[in-house]
Protein backbone atom coordinates (compact mmCIF):
# COMPACT_ATOMS: atom_id res chain seq x y z
CA UNK A 1 0.00 0.00 0.00
CA UNK A 2 1.61 3.13 -0.97
CA UNK A 3 1.92 5.64 1.92
CA UNK A 4 0.73 9.43 1.50
CA UNK A 5 2.33 11.17 4.16
CA UNK A 6 3.64 14.71 3.55
CA UNK A 7 6.33 16.50 5.35
CA UNK A 8 5.80 20.48 5.94
CA UNK A 9 7.40 23.07 7.94
CA UNK A 10 5.94 26.24 9.17
CA UNK A 11 7.45 29.29 7.54
CA UNK A 12 9.98 30.95 10.00
CA UNK A 13 8.78 34.78 11.06
CA UNK A 14 12.24 35.98 9.40
CA UNK A 15 10.68 34.76 5.77
CA UNK A 16 10.95 37.92 4.03
CA UNK A 17 14.75 37.83 4.57
CA UNK A 18 14.36 34.55 2.54
CA UNK A 19 17.24 34.38 -0.47
CA UNK A 20 16.42 35.34 -4.09
CA UNK A 21 18.57 34.39 -7.11
CA UNK A 22 16.71 34.93 -10.60
CA UNK A 23 14.30 37.43 -9.57
CA UNK A 24 13.65 40.94 -8.50
CA UNK A 25 13.09 41.50 -4.87
CA UNK A 26 9.54 42.38 -3.79
CA UNK A 27 7.87 42.81 -0.17
CA UNK A 28 6.68 39.79 0.97
CA UNK A 29 3.54 39.38 3.82
CA UNK A 30 4.87 37.55 6.15
CA UNK A 31 1.28 37.21 7.78
CA UNK A 32 -0.69 36.66 4.65
CA UNK A 33 2.54 33.90 4.02
CA UNK A 34 1.46 32.44 7.11
CA UNK A 35 -2.32 31.79 6.27
CA UNK A 36 -1.48 30.97 2.20
CA UNK A 37 0.78 28.04 3.92
CA UNK A 38 -2.25 26.99 6.34
CA UNK A 39 -4.41 26.49 3.28
CA UNK A 40 -1.56 24.78 1.39
CA UNK A 41 -1.63 22.60 4.30
CA UNK A 42 -4.67 22.08 4.50
CA UNK A 43 -5.72 21.06 0.75
CA UNK A 44 -2.89 17.89 1.13
CA UNK A 45 -5.38 16.81 3.73
CA UNK A 46 -8.52 17.52 2.09
CA UNK A 47 -6.56 15.16 -0.74
CA UNK A 48 -5.75 12.47 1.68
CA UNK A 49 -2.06 13.40 2.92
CA UNK A 50 -1.04 13.15 6.21
CA UNK A 51 1.20 15.84 7.10
CA UNK A 52 3.61 15.84 9.84
CA UNK A 53 5.77 19.05 10.27
CA UNK A 54 8.94 18.79 10.93
CA UNK A 55 10.48 21.21 13.29
CA UNK A 56 10.27 24.98 12.83
CA UNK A 57 13.69 26.63 12.29
CA UNK A 58 12.48 30.29 12.70
CA UNK A 59 16.10 31.87 12.58
CA UNK A 60 16.52 29.92 9.08
CA UNK A 61 14.61 32.65 6.46
CA UNK A 62 13.91 29.96 3.72
CA UNK A 63 13.20 27.42 5.90
CA UNK A 64 9.67 26.78 4.76
CA UNK A 65 10.72 25.40 1.51
CA UNK A 66 11.15 21.73 3.15
CA UNK A 67 11.80 20.11 0.02
CA UNK A 68 15.15 21.12 -0.30
CA UNK A 69 16.37 19.51 2.60
CA UNK A 70 16.23 16.04 1.86
CA UNK A 71 15.54 13.45 -1.02
CA UNK A 72 13.38 10.13 -0.11
CA UNK A 73 13.74 7.51 -2.68
CA UNK A 74 11.58 4.26 -0.95
CA UNK A 75 12.51 4.58 2.65
CA UNK A 76 15.91 5.63 1.95
CA UNK A 77 16.53 9.65 2.60
CA UNK A 78 19.29 11.82 1.41
CA UNK A 79 20.00 14.93 3.53
CA UNK A 80 20.63 17.90 1.37
CA UNK A 81 24.01 20.16 2.02
CA UNK A 82 22.85 23.30 0.27
CA UNK A 83 24.95 25.43 -2.34
CA UNK A 84 23.69 28.01 -0.61
CA UNK A 85 25.45 28.22 2.97
CA UNK A 86 22.97 29.87 5.00
CA UNK A 87 20.61 27.40 4.16
CA UNK A 88 22.50 24.42 5.90
CA UNK A 89 20.89 25.21 9.23
CA UNK A 90 17.81 24.05 7.94
CA UNK A 91 18.61 19.97 7.89
CA UNK A 92 18.79 19.68 12.01
CA UNK A 93 14.99 18.92 12.17
CA UNK A 94 13.88 17.27 8.84
CA UNK A 95 16.72 14.82 9.68
CA UNK A 96 14.52 13.71 12.90
CA UNK A 97 11.15 13.88 10.97
CA UNK A 98 12.76 11.29 8.40
CA UNK A 99 14.07 8.77 10.50
CA UNK A 100 10.95 8.61 13.37
CA UNK A 101 9.34 7.86 10.05
CA UNK A 102 11.68 4.64 9.70
CA UNK A 103 13.90 6.15 6.85
CA UNK A 104 17.25 5.21 6.97
CA UNK A 105 19.10 8.51 6.69
CA UNK A 106 22.07 9.27 4.38
CA UNK A 107 23.96 12.94 3.94
CA UNK A 108 25.80 14.38 0.97
CA UNK A 109 28.81 15.35 2.54
CA UNK A 110 31.54 17.84 1.29
CA UNK A 111 32.62 19.01 -1.51
CA UNK A 112 29.01 17.26 -2.59
CA UNK A 113 26.11 20.33 -2.75
CA UNK A 114 22.53 19.34 -3.34
CA UNK A 115 19.35 20.80 -2.64
CA UNK A 116 16.06 18.52 -2.81
CA UNK A 117 14.33 21.09 -5.43
CA UNK A 118 17.05 19.77 -8.00
CA UNK A 119 15.40 16.37 -7.66
CA UNK A 120 12.42 15.50 -9.73
CA UNK A 121 11.48 11.47 -9.72
CA UNK A 122 9.12 10.00 -12.55
CA UNK A 123 9.10 6.49 -11.61
CA UNK A 124 12.62 4.89 -10.96
CA UNK A 125 14.13 7.44 -13.22
CA UNK A 126 15.59 10.63 -11.37
CA UNK A 127 16.47 13.34 -12.89
CA UNK A 128 19.53 15.74 -10.99
CA UNK A 129 19.54 19.60 -11.93
CA UNK A 130 22.99 20.53 -11.92
CA UNK A 131 23.18 24.64 -11.33
CA UNK A 132 23.41 27.27 -8.64
CA UNK A 133 22.93 25.02 -5.56
CA UNK A 134 23.83 21.64 -6.85
CA UNK A 135 27.05 20.49 -8.13
CA UNK A 136 28.43 17.39 -9.89
CA UNK A 137 29.67 15.68 -6.45
CA UNK A 138 26.27 15.77 -5.28
CA UNK A 139 24.99 14.08 -8.16
CA UNK A 140 27.08 11.62 -7.93
CA UNK A 141 26.64 10.95 -4.23
CA UNK A 142 23.22 10.55 -4.94
CA UNK A 143 23.90 7.98 -7.90
CA UNK A 144 25.87 6.09 -4.93
CA UNK A 145 23.27 6.26 -2.64
CA UNK A 146 19.92 5.49 -4.65
CA UNK A 147 21.59 3.64 -7.65
CA UNK A 148 22.26 0.55 -5.55
CA UNK A 149 18.22 0.29 -4.72
CA UNK A 150 16.92 0.47 -8.70
CA UNK A 151 16.76 4.05 -9.46
CA UNK A 152 18.60 5.24 -12.52
CA UNK A 153 19.79 8.68 -12.05
CA UNK A 154 20.19 11.18 -15.08
CA UNK A 155 22.17 14.89 -14.65
CA UNK A 156 20.37 18.11 -16.47
CA UNK A 157 21.85 21.06 -16.92
CA UNK A 158 20.07 24.18 -15.14
CA UNK A 159 21.04 27.92 -15.67
CA UNK A 160 17.98 29.88 -16.37
CA UNK A 161 16.35 28.78 -12.73
CA UNK A 162 16.51 28.45 -9.74
CA UNK A 163 16.09 24.43 -9.33
CA UNK A 164 15.63 22.12 -11.60
CA UNK A 165 11.88 21.96 -10.22
CA UNK A 166 11.36 25.59 -11.11
CA UNK A 167 11.56 24.68 -14.73
CA UNK A 168 9.75 21.57 -14.55
CA UNK A 169 8.05 18.99 -13.09
CA UNK A 170 5.85 15.80 -14.10
CA UNK A 171 1.95 14.76 -14.90
CA UNK A 172 1.05 11.38 -13.17
CA UNK A 173 1.77 9.57 -17.15
CA UNK A 174 5.11 10.67 -16.76
CA UNK A 175 4.68 13.66 -19.25
CA UNK A 176 7.48 15.99 -17.96
CA UNK A 177 5.72 19.76 -17.74
CA UNK A 178 7.97 23.07 -18.21
CA UNK A 179 7.74 26.68 -19.76
CA UNK A 180 10.19 26.43 -22.54
CA UNK A 181 11.91 29.86 -22.31
CA UNK A 182 13.41 28.55 -18.85
CA UNK A 183 14.21 24.99 -19.52
CA UNK A 184 17.49 24.25 -20.68
CA UNK A 185 17.42 21.83 -22.62
CA UNK A 186 13.76 19.90 -23.10
CA UNK A 187 15.31 16.98 -25.32
CA UNK A 188 16.56 15.26 -22.57
CA UNK A 189 13.31 14.29 -21.43
CA UNK A 190 11.27 11.49 -23.44
CA UNK A 191 7.72 13.13 -23.20
CA UNK A 192 7.53 17.46 -22.91
CA UNK A 193 5.35 19.47 -22.94
CA UNK A 194 5.07 23.34 -23.17
CA UNK A 195 3.15 24.84 -20.67
CA UNK A 196 2.12 28.72 -21.28
CA UNK A 197 3.21 30.10 -17.75
CA UNK A 198 6.26 29.41 -15.57
CA UNK A 199 4.26 28.75 -12.36
CA UNK A 200 2.23 26.27 -14.69
CA UNK A 201 5.57 24.10 -14.62
CA UNK A 202 4.97 23.09 -11.05
CA UNK A 203 2.51 20.19 -10.13
CA UNK A 204 2.22 18.58 -7.55
CA UNK A 205 0.68 15.16 -7.83
CA UNK A 206 -2.25 14.82 -4.92
CA UNK A 207 -3.57 11.26 -6.50
CA UNK A 208 -6.51 10.12 -8.68
CA UNK A 209 -5.54 12.36 -11.54
CA UNK A 210 -5.57 15.64 -9.18
CA UNK A 211 -2.56 18.11 -9.41
CA UNK A 212 -1.46 20.74 -6.61
CA UNK A 213 -1.16 23.87 -8.66
CA UNK A 214 -0.85 27.91 -8.34
CA UNK A 215 -3.37 30.17 -8.45
CA UNK A 216 -1.25 32.25 -10.74
CA UNK A 217 -0.81 30.08 -13.61
CA UNK A 218 -4.73 29.70 -14.94
CA UNK A 219 -3.84 29.04 -18.64
CA UNK A 220 -1.80 25.97 -17.35
CA UNK A 221 -4.81 24.79 -15.50
CA UNK A 222 -6.94 24.58 -18.43
CA UNK A 223 -4.58 23.00 -20.82
CA UNK A 224 -4.18 20.07 -17.82
CA UNK A 225 -8.03 20.24 -17.49
CA UNK A 226 -8.70 19.91 -21.19
CA UNK A 227 -6.12 16.62 -20.59
CA UNK A 228 -8.47 14.84 -18.32
CA UNK A 229 -6.45 16.05 -15.07
CA UNK A 230 -8.06 17.93 -12.06
CA UNK A 231 -6.03 20.88 -11.47
CA UNK A 232 -6.41 22.05 -7.61
CA UNK A 233 -5.24 25.74 -7.46
CA UNK A 234 -3.38 27.55 -4.75
CA UNK A 235 -2.54 30.98 -3.96
CA UNK A 236 1.02 30.74 -2.71
CA UNK A 237 1.98 34.49 -3.61
CA UNK A 238 4.00 35.20 -1.30
CA UNK A 239 5.99 32.43 -2.02
CA UNK A 240 6.51 33.37 -5.39
CA UNK A 241 8.30 36.50 -4.65
CA UNK A 242 10.96 34.03 -3.37
CA UNK A 243 11.28 31.31 -5.91
CA UNK A 244 9.02 29.51 -4.35
CA UNK A 245 6.35 27.26 -5.90
CA UNK A 246 3.79 24.33 -4.76
CA UNK A 247 6.88 21.79 -4.60
CA UNK A 248 8.75 23.08 -2.14
CA UNK A 249 6.75 23.19 0.27
CA UNK A 250 5.96 20.27 1.17
CA UNK A 251 8.28 16.53 0.54
CA UNK A 252 5.36 13.70 -0.69
CA UNK A 253 6.44 10.43 0.88
CA UNK A 254 5.07 7.82 -1.37
CA UNK A 255 7.14 5.13 -1.09
CA UNK A 256 7.67 4.22 2.82
CA UNK A 257 7.32 0.62 4.01
CA UNK A 258 4.31 0.48 6.21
Amino acid sequence: MPSQKALIRRPSPRLAEGLVTHIERTKVDVELAVEQWETYAETLRTHGWETIEAEPADDCPDSVFVEDTVVVFRNVALIGRSGAEQRRGETAGVEEAVARLGCSVNWVWEPGTLDGGDVLKIGDTIYVGRGGRTNAAGIQQLRAVFEPLGAHVVGVPVSKVLHLKSAVTALPDGTVVGHEPLVDTPSLFPRFLSVPEESGAHVVLLGGGKLLMAQSAPKTAELFAELGHQPVLVDISEFEKLEGCVTCLSVRLRDLYA
